[in-house]
């Protein structure tokens, strides 16, 4: 095992000992086939002889996402580029932290031992997995990560109604104010968006990666799209064209977290008929603001 800056122990105030002078992170993947991919760490690591993520070190200048992914790659030769990233929760105990990073599979991977951290490294049905003997942390985090497992954040934005929440001259030119909004949209899909920040329930440490979709109607109707972001032209009907694409994505995966961004009363009523939740548009302003600085 090479040695990176961040590679080191940590003592916490939690009073225990830690891996990671930067905190660490770990990738629960999942195949909805194959179950959740676990490795059995070996003896000669921290907590051998138990079964727990793919992980390690984060190092200076990686996201967790990036030390998650690149961990997983070194350990079980499953490459970054066939993982996609949903979502994240952080444990934060002031001098350290860890974050598990749920991801899904792209297409077929096939892990293997790929260092000597590692004994064995093997898909796990979900309903199975709290029957092996796991690592401490791991085992009491699983209760929470569990039901988050394969589920996507779509973020439905109704564009009229959040153009509308900010008095920038978005009524000059509506269509130029649609296609700022989606070039301010895009970079959430990469850099993602804390729970909390669109209402979420049990947002404390959670972090999502949204598949983002922006409803326009009238003048930016035209709206093409671009950067990640996939646009809904309403017909005659803003509102009903914003229910029809929440019951769409509720009913073609139930699991997911299919949330609206808009302020308007009635349109939320009606998005939560259909099974969807609700965000109002400061949450997501005050990120769209965070990323302009």
């Amino acid at each position: 095992m090479l040695l990176g800056n961040g590679d080191g122990f940590v003592s916490c105030a939690c009073g225990q000992r830690h891996w990671g002078l930067h905190g660490a992170a770990g990738l629960l993947l999942s195949d909805p086939r194959r179950g959740v991919l676990l490795q059995h760490r070996a003896g000669w690591t921290h907590h051998g002889q138990t079964w727990a993520l793919p992980g390690g070190a984060v190092q200076p200048g990686e996201t967790p996402a990036e030390a998650a992914t690149r961990e997983t790659h070194e350990e079980t030769a499953v490459p970054a580029e066939s993982v996609r990233v949903l979502a994240s929760r952080s444990v934060d105990h002031g001098t350290w932290s860890y974050t598990t990073v749920l991801a899904t599979v792209r297409g077929p991977v096939r892990p293997r031992i790929a260092n000597a951290e590692s004994t064995a490294v093997d898909w796990v049905d979900p309903e199975d997995v709290a029957d092996y003997p796991l690592h401490r942390d791991f085992a009491a985090a699983w209760p929470a990560l569990k039901p988050q497992l394969d589920r996507e954040l779509v973020l439905v934005v109704d564009a009229a109604n959040v153009m509308g929440s900010r008095p920038d001259g978005w009524w000059r030119d509506r269509a130029g104010a649609a296609e700022r909004l989606r070039d301010q949209l895009a970079p959430l899909a990469r850099s993602g968006v804390p729970a909390a920040s669109i209402g979420l329930a049990h947002a404390e440490g959670w972090h999502w990666w949204p598949r983002l979709v922006l409803v326009v109607e009238g003048q930016a109707r035209h709206t093409a799209a671009a950067g990640g972001v996939e646009v809904v032209a309403a017909g005659h009907d803003g509102d009903t064209a914003i229910v029809e694409t929440a019951r769409d994505a509720v009913a073609e995966r139930p699991r997911d977290h299919v949330v609206v961004v808009t302020a308007d009363r009635e349109l939320r009523e009606r998005v939560r008929a259909v099974g969807g939740g609700v965000s109002g548009p400061s949450g997501l302003l005050e990120l769209l603001g965070a990323g302009q600085r």
